[in-house]
Parts: structure tokens; C-alpha cells; sequence
């Protein structure tokens, strides 16, 4: 469990950089590592319990609550996040897949990683395109939104300077989902290679991003189950399975909730913080007015 969490204080600390890389910091505070760890919690549950992953998109309209953030280029940094784990992903799928080729005479199937090479192409031409049409684009909008759409290309982009530093926190994260399968693995006392290992828990998040249940719900389970079963017995997989998804699923439903309360507190004291500022200033207006 403590293995597991520690994903969100990485995940957290990419994505501050991100926002900083974006200039997001020239309009507001930036969030510390443990509030954008909290955020990236929050986005987590949200997508455990919401059809097509909404979960991304209410972090940036999180944070733009809490803090005042604008929200098109907070967006922008939540996509160029994704891009970049897409291709993480694919990186330690691949590797997952030869360690259990050189491991093993029973190899898993190859359709992922053929899932994870169109998504990263689909990925890197979006991006182009983006690059190279973003004025046609915006000339093609309205005015009230193409201020929008521009600043949101501008945090995409500019998300991806100090890469290194944003790959090895990304890194971190996925390692601290793999760590927690170990895990889970040890704990049951069954022998499972390293390279299955790293292939199943990358595969699940593959599998978690199919928008047809909250969160992979009974779609994850199966897929890790099927693939274990090419080191252990059916019964043993199913239950690792079911031990992974109570921390990489239910826990973060219960945590999750949490988070998001004291995210709504935060926001309700923002509000008061700001009519109580608006009232001093109205005030003080009022006296100078009548001098």
C-alpha cells in the first residue's frame, strides 16, 4: 500500500514541473509536491468512478479552483503529461515483453504492444500537427476562444522542457506501480518473473484506459488474471488480481474520497477568503469616496 501511494508523490512532482515549464507560475502559486500529489488523487478517483476517464480533466479544474490557475493552459500541461506516459509506457511494455520472451517459452500476446506503438505514433502526429496548424487553428475560432486555445498549445508545449527531470519522475512513478505488484506477488508465497511482473502492471493501465466501466472495472481484473496465468494456476491468478485491484482500485476510491472533501474545503475557504477581500475593498472605497 505505502509502495503503491508513493506513485502520486512522483506523479506529483512531474506534473508541478510541468505546470512551471508551462509558466502557470506567473499566474498563480504553484502547488506544493504533496498538494499536486493530492490533485493527481483526486483526478485518480474521479476516473475510478466516471466513464472515459473525466478524471484528467477535473484535476486541472481542481487546481484551477484552488488557486486561480487559468484552466486552458493548466489543461494544456495534463496533456502533454499523458503524452508522455503513453510513450513510458510503451518503453516498459516492450521491455516487459523481452524479459518474459528470454524467460520464458510462454510469451503473452503481442496485440498490446502493437496497441502501445499506434497510441505512441497517434501521440507524437497529434502533437505535430499541433505544432505545425495551431495558428490556422486558432485563427479558425471565435475570439472568446481562441485566447483559450492558444494558451492552452502554450502549456502543452512548454511542458516539455527540463525533460529529463520529468522523465525520471514519471519513471518513478510507474516503477512504484510495479514495486506494488511485487508486492502482492510475494506476499502470496507464488513465484512470478520480474518481466511478467512489469508487463502485467503496464498492461493494466492500458487496460484501465478503456472508457467502457470506471476505472477498468472488471475488464483490468480479467486481463491481469489472464496474463498470470502464464506463470501460475488460473485460481492463484485471480487472486493476485483481486489483492492488486483492492489497492490500485478500491483503496484509491476510499482515499480518493477523501482527498476530494478537503479539496472542496480548500475551494469553500478560497471563495470566503476572496468575498471577505471584495467586502474590505468595497469598504475602503466607500470611506475614500465619502472623504
Amino acid at each position: 500500500m505505502l509502495v503503491h501511494y508513493t506513485t502520486f508523490l512522483f506523479r506529483g512532482a512531474r506534473w508541478r514541473v510541468l505546470l512551471d515549464n508551462a509558466g502557470v507560475s506567473q499566474t498563480a502559486e504553484l502547488p506544493s509536491v504533496v498538494a499536486s500529489a493530492r490533485l493527481v488523487l483526486v483526478g485518480w478517483f474521479t476516473s475510478s468512478v466516471t466513464w472515459f476517464r473525466m478524471g484528467d480533466a477535473y484535476r486541472a479544474y481542481a487546481y484551477t479552483e484552488e488557486s486561480g490557475a487559468p484552466l486552458a493552459r493548466t489543461g494544456g500541461t495534463v496533456l502533454a503529461e499523458r503524452v508522455m506516459d503513453v510513450m513510458l509506457v510503451f518503453v516498459l511494455l516492450l521491455a516487459g515483453f523481452l524479459l518474459v520472451a528470454l524467460d520464458s517459452e510462454n510469451r503473452p500476446s503481442q496485440l498490446l504492444i502493437v496497441i502501445g506503438l499506434v497510441l505512441v505514433v497517434c501521440s507524437l502526429l497529434g502533437l505535430l500537427a499541433m505544432q505545425i496548424f495551431w495558428k490556422q487553428a486558432a485563427a479558425l475560432l471565435p475570439k472568446r476562444l481562441r485566447r483559450g486555445y492558444v494558451s492552452f498549445h502554450q502549456g502543452t508545449m512548454r511542458s516539455f522542457r527540463t525533460l529529463p527531470q520529468v522523465v525520471i519522475f514519471g519513471l518513478l512513478g510507474w516503477l512504484s506501480e510495479v514495486g506494488r505488484l511485487y508486492l502482492v506477488v510475494s506476499a502470496t508465497g507464488l513465484e512470478v518473473g520480474i518481466g511478467l511482473i512489469l508487463f502485467v502492471t503496464i498492461a493494466n493501465a492500458l487496460l484501465s484506459a478503456v472508457p467502457i466501466t470506471p476505472g477498468g472495472l472488471g475488464i483490468v481484473e480479467s486481463g491481469i488474471a489472464g496474463l498470470l496465468t502464464l506463470a501460475v494456476a488460473e485460481e492463484s491468478a485471480v487472486s493476485i488480481a483481486l489483492l492488486d485491484r483492492s489497492i490500485s482500485y478500491l483503496s484509491v476510491i476510499i482515499f480518493g474520497a477523501v482527498a476530494l472533501a478537503y479539496h472542496q474545503h480548500r475551494v469553500v475557504q478560497r471563495s470566503r477568503k476572496q468575498a471577505q477581500t471584495s467586502e474590505q475593498h468595497s469598504t475602503g472605497n466607500g470611506h475614500t469616496d465619502s472623504h
